[in-house]
């Protein structure tokens, strides 16, 4: 248990039997009337973001969430094998809790594994990864009705928009929270 005083950013709270990351909090003292603490919470599931008041000094439950660094080693049909890089331990997490992190991760990616009593509720990826193009049309010079970019496929099968002058082969950099092209890895 804690008070809203005590909110940080980051924080799992668990409200009506669901668990609530604070993604920002904001202390109020208006000039009439008692102090309240404003909240934007992301549903740690669903990733549905709401906002809720509380009163200053209100009582929470927090709830422990603990976040390792895990190794990805295989797919084994509709679920992912993970390994604790310290204890050597192995877990599996349903596809549906990795989510569209699949489209990212390559074999012996280092990934954070969040677990709340044992069960698992989230992967989280590094902001970007390199991955090689398995697949890309040529670029044509002159073409530009597309706006200059145009589909490739990556070797973990996830499909982005690269510029027409990047071609199969090469290594890229791919914003994993939304598959945005960043730039060409130098090799």
């Amino acid at each position: 248990m804690a008070t809203t005083n005590d909110l940080k950013n980051g924080m799992v709270l668990n409200i009506d039997g669901q668990l609530w990351s604070v993604v920002e909090f904001q202390h109020v003292k208006p000039g009439k009337g008692g102090a309240f603490v404003r909240t934007k919470l992301k549903n740690v599931l669903s990733g549905k973001v709401v906002d809720k008041t509380f009163n200053a000094g209100t009582k929470v439950d927090t709830a422990t969430v603990d976040r390792r660094t895990m190794t990805y080693l295989y797919n084994d049909g509709s679920d992912f094998v993970f390994m604790d890089g310290d204890t050597y331990d192995q877990i599996t997490v349903p596809s549906k809790i990795v989510g569209n992190a699949a489209s990212f991760m390559l074999e012996n990616t280092d990934v954070i594994v969040a677990n709340h009593e044992g069960d698992p509720l989230y992967v989280e990826l590094p902001a970007s990864v390199e991955l090689v193009i398995e697949h890309t049309d040529p670029g044509v010079q002159g073409d530009r009705s597309t706006g200059g970019s145009k589909p490739a496929k990556l070797e973990t099968g996830a499909e982005v928009h690269v510029p027409l002058f990047i071609s199969t082969g090469e290594k890229i950099k791919v914003d994993t929270r939304d598959g945005r092209y960043l730039g060409r890895v130098n090799a």
